[in-house]
């Protein structure tokens, strides 16, 4: 078994950026690894309760995974159950791992750390961390546009922790 870590640093405070992860409006701006739209996002954020994401891939390729919420710390923490039920990687189906994903407040915003773990071969994690480096970037990005009242868009800095 391995596992794959990200970190990122996002201009948003950790309550935001938990409302990005955990409601169906936040998801559909960020997850899946390309530009392709999110197609469903389910969501009963509770112990025991159910999450399914399906996703569409520039590629036209789509994905669906699913999972249980194990743990919930209100804007700090979220570990689930993960296991693809549609596409993802072919060394993982059937199979099922784990995500926990905290959350830290630093002057710029939110810290996260993504670990996603219990992968079966190492082709299956650098397959996640690719996924999760590109739907990251997109969270990260979701945050870093400023718009001034005149409704004009101007990209603040983005921080990434490497």
């Amino acid at each position: 078994m391995t596992s794959v870590t990200l970190v990122r640093r996002i201009r948003a405070r950790p309550s935001i950026v938990f409302e990005a992860l955990t409601t169906r409006d936040g998801i559909a701006q960020w997850w899946g690894p390309d530009a392709g739209p999110v197609l469903l996002a389910e969501t009963e954020v509770h112990i025991g309760g159910r999450f399914r994401v399906r996703f569409r891939m520039l590629d036209g390729t789509e994905h669906e995974s699913t999972g249980e919420y194990l743990e919930i710390v209100e804007s700090k923490r979220l570990v689930m159950s993960w296991r693809w039920t549609a596409g993802g990687e072919p060394d993982e189906v059937e199979e099922l791992s784990r995500i926990e994903i905290d959350l830290k407040r630093i002057d710029a915003g939110t810290e996260i750390t993504l670990t996603h773990a219990r992968l079966k071969t190492q082709a299956s994690r650098a397959g996640h961390e690719q996924g999760w480096a590109g739907a990251l970037d997109k969270l990260v990005r979701r945050f870093s546009v400023e718009r001034p009242a005149g409704g004009q868009t101007q990209d603040s800095i983005e921080e990434h922790a490497k």
